[in-house]
C-alpha cells in the first residue's frame, strides 16, 4: 500500500487552471476525504491519482517513485464512480468478476466468439468464483448474484460497484461521490458500510464529496478545497474546532459557524448595526475590527435581559431531538425582508420555549470564540499549533 505525495500538482484545461500547486500527502491506510463545493477540482484530482487524467505540473510520488506517467494498472487503484457504471446485460456475479476477466484479457479476445469463451472460462475458475463469493458475502450480496442491475435498489447497486472494486484487492480505493444518488436513509447506511469496509480491509481510501457530513463521519483526515486551492488539511475535529479561514468555518458545520463582523475596544464588541456586548480577555491584537466566530451549539439562548447579547427570534426549525433557532441581533423587529445571512443560529436540545418574534438574549463562553482577520478571512489569535497548521 503506497504512500502518495503531491508536490506542487497542478491541472489546466487550455487556459483554465482548475488545480493550483497542490501540496499534500496520503498516508498508508488512511481514509482521506477531499471536501469542497462543486467545481473546486476534487474529482479532477482523484482522476489524476487514478491515472485517468494527465498531470499538467508538479510531481505525484508513490512510495517516493515518480508516478506521473504510470498507467492506471501500474498504480494498482480501484475506482468507484458517482454513477454505478454497472453493465445492465450482466448478472451481479458477472459485474463483480469483470475486473478479473479484464486482467486476463489478450488482444485476440476481442473476437466475439473467443471473447465469450474467455469470459466463461475465467468466470468458472475456482479462484475467481471464490473471490466473488467472498466479496459478495462481505457486502451481503450473495442472494443477488444471479440478478441483473435493473432489478436492484440504489443501495444494492452501490454495493455491487464497491464489490467490483474490492475483488481485485487493489492498493488504493478511489471513491468519487458514490453516495450522491442515494436517498438520505441509504446514504446513512452506506456511510457506515464504507467506514466498516475501510476498517476491515485496512487499505488507503481517497473519497471525494461536497457533503461535509460524509467528510466528518468517515474521514481520518480531510482536505478542504475551494477554487482548486487547499484551504485546510486536518482531522475532522481540527477542521471543525480550528477552521483556518472563514470559508472553512462556513462550509463545515450544519448550521455553519456564526461569523459576525465586529469592532472592538477594551472589553466591548460592537456590530456594524450598533449591537454591543461585553467580551472578556482574548480579543485579537492590532486593528480594532475583526470577524467574531462562534459555533451554534456554543451559544446559549435565554429570556430577554438574562444574557449579554440582545436578540429576537426570527426562525425556528424543530428537528426532533434538537431545535435550530435563528436570531437577529438587537431587539428591533426585522419585518419580512430578513435574510438567513443576517441571522445568528443557536443549536439547542429538545424544544425550548421560544416562539417566532420573541425577544431573547444570547450568551457564550469567551474561550469558545474564534477570530478571523476581516480583510483576508484567515484565522487569527489561534493557539500556536493551530496557527502553524493555518500558515
Amino acid at each position: 500500500m503506497p504512500k502518495i505525495d503531491f508536490n506542487g500538482i497542478s491541472k489546466t484545461f487550455g487556459t483554465n487552471t482548475v488545480i493550483r500547486r497542490f501540496n499534500a500527502s496520503v498516508e498508508d491506510g488512511e481514509f482521506l476525504v477531499l471536501l469542497g463545493p462543486s467545481g473546486c477540482g476534487k474529482s479532477t484530482l482523484l482522476r489524476m491519482i487514478a491515472g485517468l487524467s494527465e498531470i499538467s505540473g508538479g510531481e505525484m510520488l508513490f512510495d517516493g517513485q515518480r508516478a506521473n506517467d504510470w498507467s492506471p494498472k501500474q498504480r494498482g487503484v480501484a475506482f468507484v464512480f458517482q454513477s454505478y457504471a454497472l453493465y445492465p446485460h450482466m448478472t451481479v456475479r458477472a459485474n463483480i468478476a469483470f475486473p478479473l476477466v479484464i486482467d486476463r484479457f489478450k488482444k485476440w479476445h476481442h473476437i466475439p466468439i473467443i471473447n465469450m469463451i474467455h469470459r466463461w472460462q475465467v468466470m468458472n475458475r475456482p479462484e475467481v468464483k471464490a473471490a466473488v463469493d467472498r466479496i459478495a458475502e462481505h457486502l451481503e450480496l450473495t442472494p443477488l448474484l444471479d440478478r441483473r442491475p435493473g432489478s436492484l435498489s440504489g443501495g444494492q447497486r452501490q454495493r455491487v460497484a464497491l464489490a467490483r472494486s474490492l475483488v481485485r484487492d487493489p492498493s488504493l480505493y478511489m471513491l468519487d461521490e458514490p453516495l450522491s444518488n442515494l436517498d438520505a436513509k441509504l446514504r446513512t447506511q452506506m456511510r457506515s458500510e464504507i467506514t466498516t469496509l475501510h476498517q476491515k480491509v485496512k487499505k488507503t481510501f481517497v473519497y471525494v464529496t461536497h457533503d461535509q457530513v460524509e467528510a466528518m463521519t468517515m474521514a481520518t483526515r480531510i482536505v478542504v478545497m475551494n477554487g482548486g486551492v487547499i484551504q485546510q488539511i486536518g482531522t475532522p475535529d481540527e477542521i471543525y474546532d480550528e477552521p483556518a479561514n472563514t470559508f472553512v468555518a462556513k462550509f463545515v458545520g450544519a448550521p455553519p459557524m456564526n461569523l459576525i463582523p465586529v469592532k472592538y475596544s477594551a472589553d466591548r464588541l460592537t456590530t456594524y448595526d450598533g449591537v454591543s456586548w461585553t467580551h472578556g480577555a482574548g480579543t485579537p491584537g492590532g486593528e480594532s475590527s475583526a470577524i467574531f466566530g462562534i459555533r451554534p451549539e456554543k451559544l446559549e439562548l435565554r429570556p430577554e435581559g438574562q444574557a449579554r447579547i440582545p436578540a429576537r427570534v426570527a426562525v425556528i426549525e424543530r428537528l426532533g431531538a434538537e431545535t435550530i433557532i435563528g436570531c437577529r441581533l438587537g431587539l428591533e423587529d426585522a419585518g419580512e425582508g430578513i435574510s438567513t445571512e443576517d441571522l445568528v443560529f443557536v443549536r439547542m436540545p429538545g424544544h425550548p420555549g421560544f416562539a417566532h418574534g420573541d425577544a431573547c438574549s444570547l450568551d457564550y463562553d469567551d474561550a469558545d470564540a474564534v477570530w478571523f482577520d476581516k480583510p483576508t478571512g484567515k484565522r487569527v489569535h489561534a493557539a500556536p499549533a493551530a496557527a502553524a497548521r493555518c500558515a
